[in-house]
């Protein structure tokens, strides 16, 4: 196996499209983000299935580097540093496929595929309304504001750990999950292994 380095590496878009195809590329955002376009030859091996897919990593990073993705690099981040303590070595793309697709590189996205929007929109939307729900009942019925509190509390327990249980909820309604021809997690898996 590689040894992994204290932190994970970090390529700009430029150095990662000089060596793209040097790398096994492997984006951890959910199947209907992943749909919506991602890097040439990419993988999709969604981040809270990462440890399930840790063995056939581990092999695929024995043949040659790997590069996590995500849709800001944060994901990916965690990705690498999950990996990392399997003792598998991974880069992670600064900014990920939003820096990618603004700095001009190729997207590639499935025949018949819709764009969702970006998880941190939906979380910003979804935690919004409900703390402006939760405001808005509470002048007719006090109780109603716990709601926002709530929400708050949550948004500020999602800053302090660097994880966010709406999104992975939000990860599962249907406007989320991949249309088009997008490979399931077990044939993504076999592609790796090949």
């Amino acid at each position: 196996m590689n040894t992994p380095a204290a932190t994970a590496t970090a390529l700009t878009t430029g150095q990662a499209a000089a060596r793209l195809a040097e790398f096994t590329v492997v984006d951890v955002r959910s199947p209907g983000e992943f749909a919506g376009g991602h890097l040439p030859g990419a993988h999709n091996v969604p981040l809270e299935r990462l440890d399930e897919a840790a063995g056939t990593l581990a092999a695929a990073a024995a043949r040659g580097p790997l590069l996590l993705v995500c849709a800001s690099g944060n994901r990916s981040a965690k990705g690498c540093a999950r990996l990392a303590a399997r003792d598998v070595a991974a880069a992670t793309l600064e900014g990920g496929t939003s820096a990618w697709a603004a700095a001009g590189h190729p997207v590639e996205r499935p025949a018949g595929a819709r764009t969702p929007w970006p998880m941190d929109r939906q979380v910003r939307l979804a935690a919004g309304s409900l703390v402006a729900a939760g405001f808005v009942a509470g002048r007719f019925w006090r109780p109603a504001h716990w709601l926002s509190g709530a929400i708050g509390a949550g948004l500020v327990f999602s800053g302090v750990t660097n994880t966010c249980g709406m999104a992975a909820a939000l990860a599962r309604l249907p406007h989320n999950r991949p249309t088009g021809d997008v490979a399931s997690f077990e044939e993504t898996l076999a592609r790796l292994a090949a």
